[in-house]
């Protein structure tokens, strides 16, 4: 058997299920926002998928969509080699919207220009609406659009009209109200976009005259249906970790296939301190869901001995995973599929799917492998089937209320696959999983205490290969520092630092220093995301 597993950018098939929904596609040329767009949409109640750039019209005259949208992308429209759509995309008679590079490159193929601007513009700018009509109804004259350019549309096609313009940009919106093409500057997607939402939805609702039928119930009678379609009478392997993505999936599944279902929890070794035995006993015991558990903590550990390289630190954690799970399928099996909790940001910062089949090159920049998208061997001996993968966290969310998951589980901050290990920085000791577990143990343990756990995206602490000097009972001490990252976010793809009070980081930082041996210096990471990401590795 090999893996067999849908990649996002992709037209691999058309399914029936595609094709009797209302639906708007984004064509992706390489934005990492490319999918918050979707999750926007998706806020409409509407169905969205994003497909590549590189999907031809017939391809999208067979999914008959009720709307295009054109991401944006980190190239230049003049650049040689930009990603260009296909052009008979325009004669599809369909809505289009483009956004960002979308809207350059729907200016340039239709006869406008496009040239690098003397002032780029980065960041809030304030939108003066010059038409109030159709794509900007309800959007507010002055409102705040985020923008991140550094080229603009010089001179407009044929046919089309000036929507709206900035300080910085005479060109922020456009239209071609006959032919149902629109343009805008700015990312709508984006929080910070005040009236995004309202456009988003005027091009949904009023110009492609969608109905609001893409539910949570809809979603999971539909998963429901594909699951029992694909699986058939054959018996699938769960790779059950206990977050919230695992544990609706276990829910799903168990829903739909019931006892040809086996969870298996690998104990890797690299879990917060006492959580794979409470894991264990919850399933078994309140979910009355079989749960193998394997304890792997030793061949674990012996992967990335002495390895620095978050990347290999990832992919050998993620190789092992599959391993194990092949291993112990010969004792339990046959098992034919693999399931898995990959969600839609997984897969857009591992970002494998959208390379130019010419050139090789990546289109979206690559953040950093996720151990359940860029550590598969490519000789996998499982079908990989993955429900959740076209979801956002708040979806999965909503979809585990929907089906009985405990709200304990609902509302667990996300937790990475390799766990620990990418939280502590450089090489992996059972020494420093120890110091971070009871360090991690005191931040869970006053985050809760606090209040704040259900109100904060994240909040964990990192350990970091270096050591510093300090004095604790008049002794020189040398030892390690531990990072405190609490953020805020809505889906993960954007995070800002939460402005959590002095007492709070004071009693952290005390409780630490005092009772985990080895820890002498308590700091707190005040960076965003981007320009950073929400894990360190």
């Amino acid at each position: 058997m090999t893996l067999q597993t849908e990649q996002h950018s992709q037209v691999e098939s058309i399914d029936q299920n595609r094709l009797d929904r209302q639906m708007i596609v984004i064509l992706d040329f390489g934005s990492q926002y490319s999918e918050l767009i979707a999750r926007r949409i998706r806020e409409t109640q509407v169905y969205s998928e994003v497909l590549s750039y590189r999907t031809t019209a017939a391809q999208l005259r067979q999914l008959n969509p009720k709307g295009i949208i054109l991401s944006g992308g980190p190239k230049s429209v003049y650049d040689n080699g930009a990603p260009q759509c296909d052009r008979e995309l325009w004669d599809l008679g369909l809505p289009v919207l483009g956004v960002c590079y979308g809207m350059q490159l729907m200016v340039q193929q239709l006869g406008g220009g496009v040239e690098r601007s003397e002032l780029a513009e980065y960041g809030k700018a304030s939108l003066t609406i010059d038409d109030p009509t159709d794509l900007l109804t309800n959007v507010e004259d002055g409102t705040t659009m985020w923008m991140s350019h550094g080229d603009s549309v010089t001179h407009l096609p044929e046919g089309f009209e000036l929507l709206a313009h900035t300080a910085n940009t005479a060109c922020a919106a456009i239209a071609h109200h006959e032919r149902k093409l629109y343009g805008v500057q700015f990312h709508p997607e984006v929080v910070h976009s005040i009236g995004g939402l309202a456009l988003i939805r005027n091009f949904v609702y009023h110009i492609c005259h969608c109905d609001p039928t893409w539910t949570t119930d809809a979603f999971v009678e539909e998963s429901i249906r594909e699951i029992q379609a694909r699986v058939g009478d054959k018996r699938v392997l769960l790779a059950l970790s206990g977050g919230v993505d695992s544990s609706t999936l276990a829910f799903l599944l168990y829903r739909a296939i019931g006892e040809q279902l086996t969870c298996m929890f690998i104990d890797q070794g690299f879990m917060r301190k006492l959580e794979p035995e409470r894991l264990v006993k919850l399933f078994r015991e309140q979910f009355h869901i079989p749960v193998v558990y394997v304890n792997a903590r030793e061949r674990f550990l012996a992967q990335i001995k002495g390895i620095t390289d978050p990347e290999v630190k990832r992919k050998r954690i993620g190789h092992e995973f599959i391993r194990v799970f092949e291993e112990e399928s010969r004792r339990l099996g046959p098992f034919d599929y693999l399931a898995q909790g990959t969600l839609y940001p997984d897969v857009i910062e591992s970002a494998d799917t959208n390379v130019d089949p010419q050139t090789g090159e990546r289109v979206a920049v690559k953040i950093k492998s996720h151990h359940n998208v860029g550590g598969l061997p490519k000789d996998l001996q499982f079908k990989l089937i993955e429900p959740l993968r076209k979801l956002f966290k708040d979806e999965v969310r909503r979809v585990g209320r929907s089906i009985g998951l405990p709200e304990e589980i609902v509302l667990r901050q996300p937790f990475p696959g390799p766990g620990l290990a990418i939280r502590i920085l450089g090489e992996v000791t059972e020494d420093r999983l120890d110091i971070l577990r009871d360090a991690d143990l005191i931040v869970r343990q006053e985050i809760n205490r606090a209040g704040l756990y259900n109100d904060l995206w994240q909040a964990f602490a990192v350990l970091l290969p270096i050591r510093s000097v300090g004095v604790m009972g008049d002794q020189r001490t040398y030892a390690y520092p531990i990072v405190l990252r609490f953020v805020s976010s809505e889906d993960g793809m954007t995070a800002d630092w939460s402005r959590v009070s002095y007492d709070l980081l004071e009693t952290v930082s005390n409780r630490i220093v005092n009772e985990v041996r080895g820890v002498n210096r308590v700091v707190y990471d005040i960076t965003s995301k981007p320009p950073g990401t929400i894990e360190w590795e």
